[in-house]
């Protein structure tokens, strides 16, 4: 029925996280706290509860921006063989890498982005050893290429997810590539967009397809579905979502609905089946 049954909570200190993720043994929540700049990691028993949080780590440092006047943790995730935890700092312009044992996040390797970028979200290409940071402050991605036996990256390209020529305020919002790992599709809040690229399959570089409006206010979030046949985009300031037909050969997107009722929406999710 898609019905939801409440199992537990876990209350932790200071302010409210901004991303959370779930390794896929269910074993360990993650949690980044963008105004503490921390990440915190949570158990999980057999009922898939919260348990007391186990570890955590405090980001420090700052950036050229006003807005980085300290540490502000975005994203915290898995690596995709889940030996690694992976932290964006926002504030830092970092992307850390821990290994979470014994309870403990030990850190294993920091790249440092363009200052003043402010790196946002991390998507890992599916197939490649490739990883894809869209960029809150300069509104860029950023290709890295990863080393999953040493937890490390190395960036071999930096693309504006803007068109050419605009000059108006517009931050990074979500990142997301599809399971072929042909395309990339990021999130522009401002230009209210959607940006599309294609992946080279030999280089992990992109390369711009188009840009489409989200027919919204700042589209904070969006996702594909498990088809992946189409996109919703979530407009924040206008409350709406907004429905998009993919082409799974071109990666371009067609506008099928737009304008439906969901106040402040800041993120979709399916429930994959």
């Amino acid at each position: 029925t898609g019905e939801l049954t409440f199992v537990n909570q876990q209350t932790g200190e200071g302010p409210s996280p901004c991303h959370v993720s779930v390794d896929q043994n269910n074993r360990y929540v993650l949690s980044a706290n963008y105004h503490s700049g921390t990440i915190m990691a949570y158990p999980l028993n057999e009922s898939r509860g919260l348990l007391e949080s186990s570890a955590k780590v405090q980001h420090e440092g700052s950036g050229p921006h006003e807005r980085q006047e300290k540490a502000h943790t975005h994203y915290s995730g898995f690596s995709p063989d889940e030996k690694y935890a992976v932290a964006v700092d926002l504030g830092t312009d970092h992307i850390i890498t821990y290994q979470l044992k014994e309870n403990r996040l030990e850190e294993v390797k920091k790249h440092a982005a363009a200052p003043g970028s402010g790196p946002r979200h991390i998507e890992f290409h599916p197939q490649e050893k490739y990883a894809y940071v869209l960029t809150e402050l300069s509104n860029e991605v950023i290709v890295l290429e990863y080393t999953p036996d040493l937890g490390e990256f190395r960036e071999i390209q930096v693309i504006s997810a803007l068109p050419e020529g605009f000059d108006g305020a517009s931050q990074g919002g979500a990142i997301h590539i599809t399971k072929d790992g042909k395309f990339v599709y990021a999130s522009n809040r401002g230009h209210d967009s959607i940006a599309v690229f294609s992946i080279n399959e030999y280089s992990g570089e992109l390369s711009l397809v188009e840009h489409v409006s989200t027919e919204g206010e700042w589209p904070r979030d969006f996702e594909i579905d498990p088809s992946e046949q189409f996109l919703i985009a979530s407009n924040q300031e206008t409350g709406t979502l907004t429905l998009f037909e993919r082409d799974l050969t071109t990666g371009r997107l067609t506008l099928l609905q737009s304008g439906v009722p969901a106040p402040e929406a800041v993120c979709v999710k399916f429930l994959h089946q």
